[in-house]
């Protein structure tokens, strides 16, 4: 497979969409239009009012990179773009220098000077584009906000309004193929929500994190994330792409993702034994009703999908063994007859 071949099949996975390439119109920043869109602030009387995300094909793979080169640390960074109507369109994203652990990412003075600086440089050079929302990594436990993640964005919202929060996980990107991410905003402080959370489809969620996804997951609600290119940043996405090309084609998802893996297993191991010993209990006479069988449904919800990511990982193993296995060696000469 080249790399062409490639982007354009990551490029269908993850439903990036040509935008008209003669205008180029999400890339459009018009000062004026966006000063007048902040002093009306129509969000303020709506905690709903934004619903959607579009982020560029250069911007993501910025963002999925950064991810990657963190492993199991956490990482932070910025997204520039603009606001039009309920939407929010990300066209670029830079790196933050943060210290990051594997459960928290902590921003500094030294990261704080660098946004100003970064800012300031891209004025004297023609971009405007403001600083529209803040990313970070969850390596391996999924797309959600967390009880630190809810107070940072919450405290953005406050003072710097309109603003999103990108969560990324690098580890089941490796694993799925396809980038795991989700966009998020928070309700204000008294405000409870009607359907009492994010509303967002199932996934899974470790066990040493579930306390901590359940407390805080009616605090805020996910936009639908959708992603686009543009003539103006083809050649750019193509320089990146070679450059993750040649760092997914020389990496084995298996191998890159074992010690996630590893968790998985181990995480639903104790999720069955959790399911068994709930069940031994209502056999014994214990409380009967859904909340078991919801239970066990995600115990196989999960199981399927470690099971479809590890075959994966083996055909993609399989693929590459055939492709470049012997690439280089002598060819073997003709039998003399």
């Amino acid at each position: 497979m080249s790399s062409e071949s490639s982007q354009k099949a990551w490029e269908l996975e993850n439903a990036v969409k040509l935008v008209d390439p003669h205008r180029d119109a999400l890339y459009g920043y018009d000062v004026v239009e966006q000063k007048a869109i902040s002093n009306e602030r129509p969000w303020k009387g709506n905690p709903h009012y934004f619903k959607n995300v579009r982020i560029s094909a250069v911007a993501l793979l910025k963002m999925v990179m950064h991810a990657r080169s963190g492993g199991s640390l956490e990482i932070m960074g910025m997204m520039q773009g603009k606001i039009a109507g309920d939407t929010f369109v990300v066209t670029d994203a830079f790196r933050l220098p943060v210290e990051g652990t594997e459960t928290r990412v902590n921003a500094s003075a030294e990261a704080d000077e660098y946004m100003t600086q970064y800012f300031q440089s891209c004025r004297d050079s023609g971009r405007m584009e403001n600083a529209v929302g803040w990313y970070h990594s969850h390596p391996g436990y999924g797309c959600w906000l967390s009880g630190i993640d809810v107070s940072t964005q919450m405290l953005q919202q406050q003072f710097q309004d309109p603003f999103i929060a990108v969560v990324i996980d690098p580890d089941r990107t490796i694993s799925a193929g396809k980038v795991e991410i989700g966009a998020f905003r928070t309700f204000p402080k008294d405000y409870k929500p009607p359907d009492g959370g994010t509303g967002e489809e199932y996934q899974t969620i470790p066990l040493n994190k579930i306390e901590d996804f359940g407390a805080h997951a009616s605090q805020y609600y996910s936009l639908e994330v959708s992603h686009f290119k543009s003539s103006l940043d083809s050649h750019l996405l193509e320089m990146l792409w070679n450059k993750y090309w040649v760092s997914t084609l020389s990496q084995s998802p298996l191998f890159t993702n074992r010690d996630y893996s590893s968790k998985q297993m181990l995480d639903l191991s104790q999720k069955i034994k959790n399911a068994e010993e709930s069940l031994r209990a209502q056999a014994r006479g214990g409380p009967r009703g859904t909340a078991k069988d919801s239970q066990l449904d995600k115990i196989v919800r999960d199981s399927n999908k470690i099971a479809g990511e590890e075959v994966t990982g083996l055909l993609a193993g399989d693929v590459k063994a055939k492709l470049f296995n012997g690439v280089g060696a002598p060819a073997a000469e003709a039998p003399v007859r």
